[in-house]
């Protein structure tokens, strides 16, 4: 069975520093046998083992079981977790509501292009299969909506808190297309980001950072609590090629839910647009462009007749601060700027030349993967 795993990004997390590579977890086109080459970079994809839970689970119910509660909580979930089959390859996902409508990444769904497939397949956690429409993608959080032909479906509960650090976590899915297969570890960090790459052009924001084994395949699978609350979907994984040692990341539940509504009721979702191409700032660049300091986000290019263009911002201009909040680097301005909504007015302080100023920009809605 051949195994592709697609690149996300370079991962700067909030915590500080660790270059690496963050794998998405779908799984590629199957063929009978991967060649050398292939099974070689599967084998180096997959996450190390994780460390052991802590013996705190989630808010209540199973708390304080750690791994004895597992079998428990995957009676509870199992039955929701399906797996999901295009031309391109399979991942994971979830059951949504009980009319067959389900939620998982979209990048499970879409082809190389980002460009959603019409229909999918579904293998459901019975051994039964459905088709299924695509309902709706949203690029910039990664999730998307679709609806099998099968109703009376079991709906898991989702979330509506952040998870604790520290506490119980584990995963549902089908990694490397085996069904049904479950890993566990405990929630490592909150608010995690991870920064634009070719793949992920918008950036990640506010995702939960697990030990929990994630593998490609994994992909819009559940991820539980100890009480057996869907606390979000997995989405993606540094490889230990990177230097990780089992760091996987989850969309959380609050994000899933937000944006599935908003798919389900308008088909899109709205996101706040600056119009402004970023780079972060090198030394190299710093010295380039006789700048004080490698703080920032550096404009390259200002989208025409876009919010950044009204406001007056010009390439070379460096971002430092969006209202109150100081900017380091890209990521800490596109989590600054999604944080708002299309519409509302915020100051951005930007550094240029010797000068520095402040000026208004109303926001719009994000018409492509730009930021």
């Amino acid at each position: 069975m051949q195994k592709s795993v697609r690149t996300v990004a370079t991962a700067i997390l909030a915590a500080g520093l660790m270059a690496g590579t963050a794998g998405c977890t779908a799984v590629g086109t199957q063929t009978a046998s991967p060649p050398p080459s292939q099974a070689a970079a599967s084998q180096a994809t997959a996450p190390a083992p994780s460390a052991s839970p802590s013996p705190s689970g989630g808010s209540g119910g199973a708390t304080g079981q750690g791994l004895p509660a597992v079998p428990g909580i995957v009676q509870k979930i199992e039955p929701a977790v399906v797996t999901i089959q295009t031309q391109a390859g399979l991942g994971s996902g979830v059951v949504y509501r009980s009319d067959g409508t389900i939620v998982t990444d979209a990048h499970v769904v879409e082809n190389a292009q980002k460009q959603p497939f019409t229909t999918v397949q579904v293998q459901f956690a019975d051994g039964k299969q459905a088709s299924a429409r695509v309902l709706g993608v949203d690029n910039v959080d990664d999730v998307a909506v679709i609806r099998a032909d099968r109703t009376g479906l079991p709906v898991p509960t989702f979330a509506s808190q952040q998870p604790v650090v520290g506490s119980l976590c584990v995963v549902i899915g089908s990694p490397l297309g085996l069904d049904n297969t479950v890993t566990a570890g405990i929630i490592s960090g909150l608010h995690r980001d991870i920064p634009p790459s070719s793949d992920a052009p918008q950036g990640m924001i506010n995702l939960i950072q697990t030990d929990a084994p994630i593998s490609p395949g994994n992909s819009g699978g559940a991820v539980s609590n100890g009480d057996a609350q869907i606390i979000g979907l997995s989405e993606a994984y540094l490889p230990p090629s990177s230097g990780a040692v089992a760091i996987g990341f989850v969309t959380p539940a609050s994000t899933v839910t937000e944006v599935a509504d908003q798919l389900l009721k308008n088909g899109t979702v709205k996101h706040a647009y600056l119009g402004v191409s970023l780079s972060d700032i090198s030394a190299q660049t710093a010295q380039e462009f006789n700048l004080p300091t490698t703080a920032g986000a550096l404009v390259i290019s200002v989208a025409t007749g876009g919010p950044a263009a009204a406001a007056g911002l010009e390439p070379g201009d460096v971002i430092t601060r969006v209202g109150t909040t100081a900017i380091t680097d890209v990521t800490d301005l596109i989590a600054a700027v999604r944080a708002d909504s299309p519409g509302q007015l915020i100051h951005i302080t930007v550094r240029r030349g010797s000068a520095t100023k402040t000026l208004g920009v109303t926001l719009g809605n994000t018409p492509t993967a730009a930021q």
